[in-house]
């Protein structure tokens, strides 16, 4: 097997009109438009109707939209009753995976396999995955759940905030997190996306799609990737010590996380945007985090030219980490923040994947593998009943002690 197309990586499965990624020069682009400027000019609740939708909206379209995530904000009373009954110590990722699916027994309509059916599921899931994030976190620290903010204007990002800790955030909070949510809502046929679709393939419904997407985001290998990076912040601690630390990692051949990318081939454009945000916030906060985060970057830049090691630059995971530590946010919520974003893309190429219009019609995703196992002959392996297998135990095992 050609080693270049381990993990899929460079096969091409699918078209998609969702998301497309120039790894050569860094571009990052949804449904046509620039990642950079939709930080620059847009909300998160447009980048999602523009995944969703395929264009932005107009103004009418746009409050229709934001209505309908305010009114599906609410989480069922039984749900809530359900994680009050979880032990505190359950990690987020996996509370938030099985809420996923037990959604599916609030949507009385379950059957229906129409486009709109699956739209109107994906704005529910939109509106309601920030609001049991929030309410788990208050749930395990000893608070009561919060309701939405009543203010018809408060964006989605000003509303998880305030689900979160009880208190509304400032607007120069409240669009931090938006910028955040934006650079995270896509990202074309990364890990979860792909699962997602896989399972959408098999005509499972959107709640059983995204309910697999948010169990492949929470590998520390993606989703979980950022929460790694902030415990290597800590574990450092000061940015003299990142030089010594950067070089025995990278001198016994163990990663740093943050760094390199299964795409880029430069700079991930969301991590320059976020590098911004870390060293604004940390300076407000008078915190040495980007200091730190910043002296990782150069330090692996640099170590891996030296030993002409293949180049290798900032992903989104490396400034994401101390943008949300600095915002007070406990780090093991960074992974169910970036699902709080992706819902968007994830929902996007879950409808893309059932009702694509180019043909063929979508089929059963069916890959196949190189079988290097047991090899016997041309007839297989001779089955040997249980009684006459008298094969030494391998060597070391407690079998022979």
């Amino acid at each position: 097997m050609d080693a270049r197309n381990i993990g899929l990586r460079n096969i091409e499965v699918a078209d998609t009109k969702i998301c497309s990624i120039d790894g050569e020069n860094g571009k990052l682009i949804y449904r046509g438009y620039d990642i950079l400027d939709l930080v620059k000019h847009s909300t998160y609740e447009e980048t999602a109707y523009l995944l969703l939708f395929g264009e932005l909206p107009t103004e009418q379209q746009f409050r229709d939209f934001k209505r309908r995530l305010e009114e599906a904000r609410g989480i069922p009373e039984p749900l809530i009753k359900n994680l009050k009954n979880r032990p505190r110590r359950s990690q987020p990722m996996d509370v938030l995976q099985s809420c996923i699916s037990e959604l599916s027994d609030y949507d009385l309509n379950i059957e229906d396999t129409s486009k709109d059916a699956h739209i109107r599921r994906a704005i529910i899931l939109m509106a309601k995955i920030p609001a049991i994030v929030a309410a788990w976190n208050r749930i395990r620290s000893g608070q009561h759940v919060v309701d939405p903010i009543e203010e018809r204007e408060a964006s989605h990002s000003a509303n998880f905030l305030y689900a979160l800790r009880g208190v509304e955030p400032s607007p120069d909070e409240a669009r931090v997190m938006d910028v955040c949510l934006i650079l995270h809502a896509e990202h074309s046929f990364n890990a979860s996306t792909f699962a997602a679709r896989e399972i959408a393939s098999t005509r499972a419904h959107m709640y059983a799609c995204i309910c697999g997407a948010a169990g492949a985001l929470s590998g520390e290998l993606h989703g979980g990737a950022n929460v790694q990076v902030m415990k290597m912040l800590l574990e450092i601690q000061d940015p003299s010590d990142v030089e010594k630390w950067v070089e025995t990692r990278l001198k016994s051949g163990g990663r740093v996380m943050g760094m390199g990318h299964a795409v880029y081939r430069t700079t991930d454009p969301r991590a320059d945007v976020l590098a911004r945000l870390s060293t604004r916030i940390s300076k407000e906060k008078n915190n040495k985090w980007y200091d730190i985060t910043k002296r990782i970057e150069e330090i692996t830049k640099n170590w891996m030219l030296e030993n002409k090691r293949q180049a290798i630059y900032p992903n989104v995971d490396l400034y994401s980490a101390s943008v949300y530590y600095s915002m007070g946010i406990p780090m093991d919520l960074n992974t169910p923040i970036f699902a709080i974003s992706r819902i968007a893309g994830w929902a996007a190429h879950v409808i893309e994947e059932k009702f694509a219009e180019a043909a063929p019609k979508p089929a059963l995703y069916r890959p196949k593998a190189v079988y290097v196992g047991k090899y016997c002959g041309p007839m297989g392996c001779e089955y040997i009943p249980l009684s006459s297998r008298h094969a030494a135990p391998a060597s070391g095992s407690t079998l022979d002690k």
